[in-house]
């Protein structure tokens, strides 16, 4: 966006914010608000009735504030159809952003706003959003283009000077970063140049070096180092390996030299070098390993490049002038085959192509506890024909978001120096995977042109491999995003707090509401509770469909950004039952709505009914008013261990109601579970025949204080079939919410549940009891069967995890409704699966969960591992 005029009066650039239309079109609205705001004795406004707005950027730069604050502010762009006015988010509405409720593309409106003066400034300002309501869901109009310097203006509030990727620090982002500079035509005079060996004995006696002319092997990704204690403009670096005739050494790109050579210095580039610094090496640093195993390695110094002290000079030579008398090592790799893979050992360094089949959503892990930094992931699986196996790779940002983000499945996927992760000692069945280094390097097809690798034989095999393959045989074959259950956990309890990195391992199944309450958007985390297995229930894929669909989509509309909605699962709780939301003030809570919206407001009310009146719901709260009180849990009939050979659909129908004339003052959950006798009595005796519990459980789930229900599954969890015509929704589906919004003409309102998916008939929904028998959860286990490549999703063995690999397996009635082409509506449980559970029936276990924040109020919950605790400190597998 455009930066106001320094010498421009205040009154006719109003706040840090985009100029205006042309001279005499009237002001656009936001124009306007910030003018009254700045007017005001208050320096704030709250307009009656705002319009709704689209946002067409959200990003993110290092905050300046002592440590207690918040490490990142955020500057929102929003449009109001005349004009794009770049605004400065209070920190308390953060979590807006971090929790995805607040993104490109999103609909809003600003109900309250205030006017800040830059202090240190003369005539600046910027309008702040202090509120916001989310606006009824329409078709937005597509904001207008943004001015063409808006990449390079800086951010809005304190001094730094370019904005940060919204999700993470390591990828480049915004106008700032040069795409590529050109070679330089240069004549190098080699008599004047001095070799690497030659700078190694000699730099401690020189001040002044002569010119390096060198290749580069190796690229690491960028390191970004700022602190908001620290003033420091790019504070960048980034390392390389380069090697001339007499060796190879390190090579740091350092600060505000990084956005402008980062891109162009790529493995294989050919730079001379010019007043450049020598160091003593960072003793510290990761390493890359040689693919040249006679190159000597220069391991004391290394060169650093900065703008200033002295300033360097670098020129890029292009490859149609380097001549071979300059003794220029060429790129070396060492590229494995799968079938090599099964003899390497851990943390063994590769090179691997393959044929992408696979390829998951992209995910996040912070860096550190309670830290706002996050390492960027995904997981890909690629065949090279030499095995049935795929590789499994865990691919890291590497600071290439372009191709990052494109990865996809049927393209030619290039990773180079990736680390082996496996241990024989645990358990020598698990499959072996590749996980990115620092200096990891990753191409698809698009990418790979002029690329030094493309010279290599194991890479020419491959492409030979790739003509005599079926290209709809492998297409059926291909699988996009969902909820990737790998690594497993390890089998045993203790082998899993030694890998793990939290200090306290264990949480109590108690505090899991506040666990889900901080993650961030598409965070992932893996989460150790101790329990009792208390209820299995199947449930099927059209049931989920139905769940995942009706999260009350209206409820958007009259809950502000800043305090979502709760999702229907957690609004069970009642009484003293601490909600996943935080309390906000009032005047964030009140609904706004246009006429227009208000009518679309009440279809959606008409249709979220006709949902509930389908799909029955999970409990009914019973509440005392002004008592505390226990949650009166009316699910599914089950089969007790001991009565479930002779209970009988009277039986249960009697139960049901017994249990709906129990006061309650949550009368919209009890309505809705009193529509459920409604379904015929065929229905009803199918869920008895899908569903089990304890005997613990039939004793305790009435005088549960609190009862946590996390066992939706949302249609971002399945894995769906790749679709070539949609390719790029496929890819925006699975990729995170830009951080600016992505013109009309390339985005598709074609909804992520419509494409196919790869699961099975359905899931569990297995019921936790904490071992003081007064906190419960709910949580799913997704049992990804069905796939025509069963190397996607292996089946844990049967001895490490009897009874989640009992319920992974494909029961008789399952296998006969998939062969008949018929869908069932529920799915048994197997005798294996019962089994299973009653012999874990009243006893103490480890459960292992995956959780991952999925934007909203989204959290899936997966149950991935069960220990069973035999003695105190030694817990062993299940």
């Amino acid at each position: 966006m455009q930066e106001p005029d320094p010498e421009r009066p205040a009154e006719e650039s109003p706040g840090g914010v985009a100029a205006g239309g042309p001279p005499g079109e009237e002001a656009s609205w936001l124009r306007r608000l910030a003018e009254e705001a700045r007017s005001g004795w208050r320096l704030s406004a709250a307009p009656a009735e705002p319009p709704a707005l689209t946002v067409a950027a959200v990003e993110r730069y290092l905050a300046e504030a002592p440590p207690a604050a918040p490490r990142y502010w955020y500057d929102v762009t929003l449009a109001d159809g005349a004009g794009q006015e770049r605004c400065y988010l209070a920190p308390r509405l953060n979590r807006l952003v971090q929790r995805a409720h607040l993104h490109a593309g999103a609909r809003v409106r600003l109900t309250r706003c205030s006017y800040l003066y830059d202090e240190r400034r003369l005539r600046r300002g910027l309008l702040c959003i202090e509120a916001l309501l989310p606006a009824a869901p329409s078709s937005p109009p597509s904001p207008p283009a943004a001015p063409r310097d808006r990449g390079r203006a800086p951010p809005l509030r304190g001094e730094r000077r370019h904005y940060l990727p919204l999700w993470n620090n390591e990828d480049p982002y915004g106008d700032i970063w040069v795409a590529e500079q050109p070679p330089a035509r240069v004549d190098v005079d080699v008599s004047k140049l001095i070799s690497l060996g030659q700078l190694e004995t000699t730099w401690r006696s020189r001040v002044h070096f002569r010119p390096l002319l060198v290749r580069v092997l190796h690229k690491s990704r960028l390191r970004y180092y700022g602190k908001p204690e620290k003033k420091m403009d790019m504070p960048y670096q980034a390392y390389f390996e380069v090697a001339d005739g007499s060796g190879m050494m390190s090579m740091v790109l350092w600060n505000s030299l990084c956005p402008q050579w980062y891109n162009s210095i790529n493995v294989g580039t050919v730079l001379l070098l010019e007043q450049y610094a020598v160091k003593d090496s960072y003793p510290f640093k990761t390493q890359p390993t040689p693919r040249d195993s006679q190159m000597k390695r220069f391991a004391t110094i290394e060169i650093s490049l900065n703008v200033r002290n002295p300033p360097t000079k670098i020129s890029i030579i292009s490859e149609e002038m380097v001549k071979p008398e300059w003794g220029l090592p060429e790129v070396k790799y060492q590229f494995i085959t799968r079938s090599e893979l099964d003899d390497l050992p851990n943390n063994h360094s590769c090179d691997v192509i393959g044929l992408v089949t696979f390829v998951g959503r992209v995910e996040r892990t912070r860096k550190k506890e309670d830290s706002e930094d996050f390492w960027l992931y995904r997981w890909v699986h690629a065949i090279d024909g030499t095995s049935d196996q795929p590789f499994i790779l865990e691919i890291f940002a590497t600071s290439q978001p372009d191709v990052f983000e494109r990865i996809h499945p049927m393209t030619y996927l290039v990773c180079t120096q990736m680390r082996v992760v496996r241990d024989l000692s645990e358990n020598p069945s698990h499959t072996i995977y590749l996980t990115t280094s620092n200096e990891s390097q990753i191409f698809i097809t698009g990418w790979h042109k002029g690329q030094p690798y493309t010279k290599d034989t194991k890479v020419k095999n491959f492409i030979q491999w790739t003509r005599t393959q079926s290209e709809a045989n492998q297409m059926r074959k291909t699988v996009i995003g969902g909820y990737y259950p790998f690594p497993r956990p390890p089998n045993s309890f203790l082998k899993y707090c030694k890998n793990n990195k939290v200090e306290s391992v264990l949480k109590a199944i108690g505090n899991l509401g506040e666990e889900i309450e901080g993650l961030h958007y598409r965070e992932h985390k893996r989460i150790a509770i101790q329990g009792i297995i208390s209820a299995i229930r199947c449930i099927s894929c059209s049931s989920a469909a139905e769940d995942a669909s009706g999260v009350e989509p209206a409820q958007d509309d009259v809950e502000t950004l800043e305090n979502p909605p709760m999702s229907k699962q957690d609004n069970v709780h009642k009484g003293k039952t601490r909600n996943l939301q935080t309390e906000e003030p009032k005047s964030f809570l009140e609904p706004s709505y246009t006429p227009g919206e208000q009518h679309q407001h009440q279809t959606q009310l008409s249709k979220k009914s006709a949902a509930k009146r389908r799909t029955p719901h999970k409990s009914c709260a019973n509440t005392e008013q002004g008592t505390t009180s226990v949650t009166s849990v009316s699910s599914y009939p089950y089969y007790t261990r001991s009565a479930r050979k002779k209970l009988s659909l009277n039986e249960f129908q009697h139960e049901d109601s017994v249990q709906e004339q129990a006061p309650s003052d949550s009368s919209q959950y009890c309505a809705d579970h009193e529509e459920i006798n409604d379904r015929p009595e065929t229905e009803e005796m199918a869920r008895t025949c899908s569903s089990w519990q304890s005997d613990l459980w039939a004793q305790v789930k009435d005088k549960l204080m609190k009862y946590l229900h996390h066992s939706t599954i949302f249609p971002e969890s399945i894995p769906c079939k790749f679709d070539y015509m949609y390719k790029d929704v496929l890819i925006q589906q699975y990729n995170l919410h830009a951080a600016v919004h992505q013109p009309k003409e390339t985005r598709t309102d074609k909804n992520i549940s419509e494409f196919k998916s790869t699961g099975g008939l359905g899931y569990y929904e297995v019921t936790v009891l904490g071992i003081n028998h007064d906190v419960a959860i709910d949580v799913a286990f997704l049992p990804l069967f069905g796939h025509e490549d069963p190397h996607l999703f292996p089946v844990e063995e049967v001895e490490n995890d009897t009874l989640l690999s009992c319920m992974s397996c494909i029961s008789s009635c399952q296998q006969k409704a998939t062969g008949n082409g018929t869908f069932c509506d529920v799915f048994p449980l197997s005798n294996e699966i019962v089994k299973a559970a009653m012999d874990l029936d009243g006893r103490h276990v480890v459960c292992i969960l995956d959780v991952c924040h999925l934007g909203d109020d989204k959290v899936e919950v997966f149950l991935s591992k069960i220990y069973r605790t035999v003695e105190a400190d030694v817990p062993d597998p299940v």
